[in-house]
């Protein structure tokens, strides 16, 4: 008899996170393998920030803090939603936890029961419906369009919409497409959702501020007032600051829900780590000239990986509006044959011919659930995306 909890039958490991640990192994073994698979910005974070965090030691801020965050940070984070976001909390208003995965989780946990239904565009981040299904919830996946941009419709949500959904689950600028919704857009779904008041909206803002070509960022309770007392706005340092290692990601929402997610981070983790508080709180009240400077690199990396996947012999890339992801398309090499006699059948058969062939490692489409697509992450240097488009050029032309 298993000790194994029967709800782990449910879920499966993060399928990113084991394509960058399959990078790391074969690198280890002295294969020259370029890594697209990661999420993780490739700059260091802002010395004023790793400045602020050593002061904090200095001074022997080295304790337990509150258990979902400190004074100062929930200050600065409703100080960053006034600023930022045209909203208004209060510091009872705000959940710090230990990375925006938690936060979700949290929030999830706190609500969702047995049979509850959340509503996922795909694709998707892959942690979500695993997450749903760890809280007894059903995840209702929604197959987004690659000629809407891969954007959920206002009649798509409607449809997927029943009297048990508990959440829809909306993130922008999308992991894994970049897709970013617009204001109307965004507005759209907001006149869905106010026909469905039970239906709350799980923002997920990760990605804010890596935005390109002028595109203004909004999230749904800005857009739409009426959905503020049923959002929680959920966002976090680890992207735009490049502070992915330090571990802090936070929300906005209503008091009830907060004290919740509170009361289950008491009996889990307790506080986040109080020298990765300290240096969120500089990094959000700190200089932001970065951001700009940081986002106009990621641009340019954009606009040459989406040029040169476009170049490959079956292979077609969409320009999306923010994030660090493109999410090409790989139809046109199913049921083709690579070198050695085997046919692809699927995108994972295709990134798996790419890391045994190309030596480049990417993560398959169906992992964020949709196909056949797959997904890069530019968040690298040029020179690695430079070989590594040319590998994946060299790769496709192989194939009969």
């Amino acid at each position: 008899m298993s000790i194994l909890a029967s709800r782990l039958d449910r879920v499966k490991p993060s399928p990113t996170i084991a394509v960058t640990s399959k990078a790391r192994e074969l690198r280890a073994q002295g294969y020259d393998v370029i890594g697209l698979g990661a999420g993780e910005p490739d700059f260091d974070t802002p010395d004023h920030v790793k400045t602020a965090a050593k002061a904090a030691m200095d001074a022997g801020q080295t304790k337990y803090t509150a258990v979902d965050g400190t004074p100062e940070l929930k200050q600065a984070i409703a100080a960053k939603f006034a600023r930022e976001n045209g909203l208004t909390y209060e510091p009872q208003q705000i959940s710090v936890g230990t990375g925006g995965k938690q936060v979700l989780f949290n929030a999830l946990f706190a609500t969702v029961e047995a049979g509850d239904e959340v509503v996922i565009p795909a694709p998707y981040w892959v942690s979500y419906p695993d997450m749903v299904l760890l809280t007894g919830g059903e995840p209702v996946t929604v197959a987004t369009k690659e000629a809407n941009r891969f954007k959920l419709q206002p009649d798509e949500l409607e449809a997927a919409i029943t009297e048990r959904t508990k959440w829809l689950i909306l993130n922008s600028p999308c992991n894994p497409t970049g897709a970013g919704y617009s204001r109307a857009e965004l507005q759209a779904l907001a006149e869905v959702l106010k026909r469905h008041p039970h239906v709350w909206v799980m923002a997920d803002d990760m990605y804010e501020h890596l935005v390109y070509d002028g595109f203004e960022f909004c999230t749904p309770a800005q857009v739409a007032p009426e959905l503020y007392a049923r959002t929680l706005t959920v966002n976090g340092v680890s992207k735009a600051y490049a502070m992915t290692g330090w571990r802090i990601g936070y929300a906005g929402g209503p008091r009830e829900l907060i004290a919740a997610m509170a009361k289950i981070q008491s009996q889990s983790t307790s506080s986040p780590s109080s020298i990765s508080q300290a240096a969120a709180v500089e990094a959000l009240n700190g200089p932001q000239e970065h951001l700009s400077e940081r986002a106009s690199a990621f641009q340019a990396r954009r606009e040459y990986v989406v040029d040169k996947l476009n170049q490959c012999a079956g292979l077609s890339c969409q320009k999306p509006e923010g994030a660090f992801y493109v999410y090409p398309s790989c139809a046109g090499v199913i049921g083709r044959t690579t070198p050695d006699g085997t046919t692809i059948q699927s995108d994972e058969d295709f990134v798996q011919y790419l890391l045994n062939h190309a030596n480049v490692a990417c993560v398959h489409g169906a992992a964020f659930g949709l196909s056949p697509f797959f997904r890069i992450s530019y968040a690298t240097s040029m020179d690695a995306l430079e070989k590594a488009c040319e590998r994946i050029e060299k790769a496709c032309a192989e194939l009969t």
